[in-house]
């Protein structure tokens, strides 16, 4: 992979929103971000300004939250909500053995599954989950004895890659190999329509990390995840 080939990961979340999930953002000059009921995530161009502040927070409104990726220092009357340090990830170019295989028993999941994911998500913290977040890619899921014990999604969509998100396990249903079978079948689907995953994960998440390494993901780069209040 060349820096070439992933320039678009350096900004996911603007890229995304101008192209394939376009249909859910919303836009002010330079800023843009994703419907209030799909996701949290805001971005402004590598070099704002402060022409560029003032349209994500008139795009926003006042004291909403604009959760941001590695975004540029903000002006000091943004109140900072969270900082979080993170990596980023790319999966392998191709399907390799095996990811395809582990499919069975995987369902795909729909907006009549909304409320059983907002219960797994709510009780496992994989990362913000909203009521419409499901409209962003495909879910895939686990079920045991019919509930809902394990999930995983498509995120983020810049032009080429694919963001792997919401992998989570209800704690009840751990160490079952739920989440690798699940991140398996979307690194097929992802790498049959001629894409990269990709995803985003704590670094201070170890285990996840080293399941991602196992399952053929690299660190690409660290990140620096912010929240922040606009004024």
């Amino acid at each position: 992979m060349t820096d070439r080939d992933a320039v678009a990961l350096d900004d996911p979340v603007g890229q995304s929103l101008r192209g394939h999930h376009a249909h859910l953002a919303r836009a002010l000059g330079r800023a843009a971000s994703y419907l209030p009921d799909v996701a949290t995530f805001s971005s402004v161009s590598t070099d704002p300004g402060e022409a560029g502040w003032t349209d994500l927070a008139r795009l926003l409104g006042r004291g909403a939250f604009a959760d941001m990726f590695n975004c540029p220092a903000t002006p000091p009357d943004w109140e900072p909500v969270f900082t979080l340090e993170g990596l980023q990830m790319v999966g392998p170019a191709g399907c390799r053995p095996g990811h395809a295989q582990g499919a069975t028993g995987v369902v795909e999941l729909g907006p009549g599954d909304v409320p059983e994911m907002l219960d797994l998500t709510a009780r496992t913290q994989p990362g913000p989950f909203w009521p419409r977040t499901h409209e962003l890619g495909t879910y895939v899921g686990i079920r045991e004895n019919g509930t809902l014990v394990a999930m995983a999604g498509e995120r983020l969509r810049p032009p080429g890659w694919t963001e792997i998100s919401a992998v989570c396990t209800a704690p009840e249903a751990r160490g079952r190999g739920h989440a690798t079978r699940l991140i398996r079948v979307l690194t097929a689907r992802i790498t049959a329509r001629d894409e990269r995953p990709f995803l985003h994960v704590s670094a201070a998440n170890t285990s996840a990390i080293a399941l991602y390494k196992q399952l053929g993901f690299e660190v690409r780069k660290q990140v620096t995840f912010r929240g922040f209040q606009t004024p």
